[in-house]
Formats: C-alpha cells, structure tokens, sequence
C-alpha cells in the first residue's frame, strides 16, 4: 500500500499526539478560509481543526483574496470577502472575532473604502493586509505575492498605512526575510499606526536560499532585533511549515512531530520573543497554508512545548492576550 499523499487529512493523520496542556486558552490570530481553490478550507474545516482538543476561544481571519465582489467599482471588491466572513462568524458562533481584509492603502479615497469594510464587517473588521511581498525573479516560490516594487517608500502608501492607524486600525504585512529592512523603514515612518509582522518576515529556505540557512537566519536575526525596537510593530509568529521555509516536512512520507517541529523552529521563536517581549508576540496557524505540513493538533503541541519554560501570564500573552488587546477582540464569555 503507498503511502498517503502529503496535506492530505489521512498524512496527517500519521502523526496523533495527545493534546499538550489542554486547559491554556488560545486565540489563533490567523488563519484563511476558501470555498473553492488549489487549496480550499470551508468553516467546517476551520471548526474541526479547532475542536481537535486545544481550547481555542477565538480566531483572527486574515485576508486571502477569497469571495471577492465580481462586478462594480475595483477598489470595493475585496469588500466581498469581509462581508463573507462576516456571514462565517455568524454561522461560527462568533468564534472567528476579529476580520482583517484588503484594500490598496495607495487608494485616493481610502475612507471610503474602510467604511465599506467597517459595513460589511458586522463589527469584526479590525484592520488591512496590504503585504510588502514581493518575490525576486526565479526564486520559485509556491507562495508569491506581487506587491510593487518600493511600495514601503511610496509617499501614498505610507500615507495609508497612517490613516489606519488614525482610525484605529492595524496594518498586517507578509513579506520575505530579504524585505525585513523595508519593513523597518515603514515602521519608522509611521510610528503611531501597530503594524503587525506576519510569519517571522518568512526566512526562505527554497531557491538560490536553500543551503544557506544559517546565513539566512544571521541576517534575519539581526534585522529582527533591530525591527523590535519599534514600539508600534508586534510579531505574530508562525508560517515556519509553509513550503517556502524550506524544512520539507510538505513532501515527506509523514509530517513531523511536535518534538521535530520544536527542534527546526525554536530559534526562531525564541529570538523573537526575547526582542519583542512576550505581550508584543502572538503565536499563530496560518491554516490552511501550514496544513500542507502539520496537523493543527500537532502545531499547537509544538508551540506549548516552546513556550513551555515561559511564566503563565507569558504564556497567557503569547497564546491569547496579546491577539487580543493588538485585534480589539470582544471579551470571552465562556472563560
């Protein structure tokens, strides 16, 4: 008998852990849904990864072009994946609390726009992803992003970002380990919006990277320590098993336990919660994208055993409190 197809429910189902440290609530401040797609995850995806044992009370989505409007002006498009979400939280019991969608921050009249999201978000629109991603010729990435080239520095853009922040809003960013200097200028520029930095700055490991992790991870190292100091940006720490990190696990004969995945990935985690500090740090999914790798079971094993040396209120902020104050989530009522 061959063995199952790697991301498949049955691989991951190679890998079964009992559930590390039950009672530690959790908010999973992102994750996607798509209804169709190479890689599609329906809420009832979403609800049976999270009923897999741990306590996860709440979840963040983060915008992935899904459900956009067909018709009628460009800018509002993406205003259809708020409104669908909108719908997904409601037939979710209010687990998902908090949306943040998309729009081009550039956009002459970007109050408009923010409006429209506020509207169709029934109260859970928190802020915008305009990422920074921007992929260099060749690198054959399975994940890219297109942003323009510069976008950090266009005066309109930066502009943007402030207004964001001006109406209480965060701005989300993914980029690549080789942008974290341009995610540091951006901060710099805009200190009064939170800025939020998705997936470590994503430290490829594919391409012209792969064999060069530990030059990699040096330089990303230091440009960590240095995007730290801004007090506006917080990490939301995760995306480590997406295919781009270069770890392999999407293409092995079985995903990685809790101990391997806390084996290849605890430098990271660590250096990062030592710059930010815990109450600025916020342990994330990033399903289904890290699904190609890992069981959501098996990821929130690993990442307790990384926090496992941390006090309780640490804890407390990297799994649930930090997500929460940075989203503007409601209180729980079933704590």
């Amino acid at each position: 008998m061959s063995n199952p197809t790697p991301g498949t429910p049955q691989w991951l189902a190679l890998v079964d852990e009992p559930v590390v440290d039950p009672a530690q609530r959790i908010v999973d401040p992102h994750h996607h849904l798509w209804a169709s797609g190479p890689l599609p995850y329906s809420l009832d995806d979403l609800l049976a990864d999270v009923g897999a044992g741990h306590r996860v009370e709440r979840t963040v989505f983060m915008e992935c072009h899904s459900a956009y409007r067909t018709d009628g002006p460009e800018e509002l498009r993406p205003v259809g994946e708020t409104e669908w979400v909108a719908e997904q939280s409601a037939r979710s019991g209010g687990l998902i609390a908090g949306i943040v969608g998309k729009t081009d921050l550039r956009h002459s009249d970007l109050d408009a726009v923010l409006d429209a999201h506020e509207e169709a978000g029934r109260g859970l629109f928190r802020g915008i992803r305009d990422p920074l991603c921007r992929p260099e010729p060749g690198e054959g990435l399975m994940m890219p992003s297109g942003a323009p080239a510069g976008l950090f520095e266009d005066p309109e853009f930066r502009a943007g970002v402030a207004r964001l922040g001006a109406r209480g809003l965060t701005y989300d960013t993914w980029h690549y380990h080789f942008q974290n200097r341009e995610l540091l200028a951006l901060a710099r520029a805009v200190p009064d919006t939170v800025i939020v930095l998705d997936h470590f700055g994503t430290p490829i490991g594919i391409g012209r990277w792969a064999g060069r992790r530990d030059e990699v991870f040096d330089e990303w190292r230091r440009d960590i320590a240095e995007i730290a100091r801004c007090e506006n940006v917080v990490a939301k720490l995760g995306g480590l098993a997406m295919p781009d990190n270069g770890f392999g696990w999407h293409a092995a004969a079985r995903p990685p336990t809790s101990d391997e995945f806390v084996e290849a990935s605890r430098p990271y985690y660590e250096h990062a919660i030592e710059c930010f500090g815990p109450t600025r740090c916020m342990f994330e999914s990033n399903f289904p994208v890290d699904r190609m790798s890992i069981s959501y079971r098996v990821l929130w094993n690993g990442l307790k055993k990384i926090a496992a040396a941390a006090s309780p209120d640490e804890r407390d902020a990297l799994f649930a409190g930090t997500a929460t104050r940075v989203y503007r989530l409601a209180a729980d009522t079933t704590a």
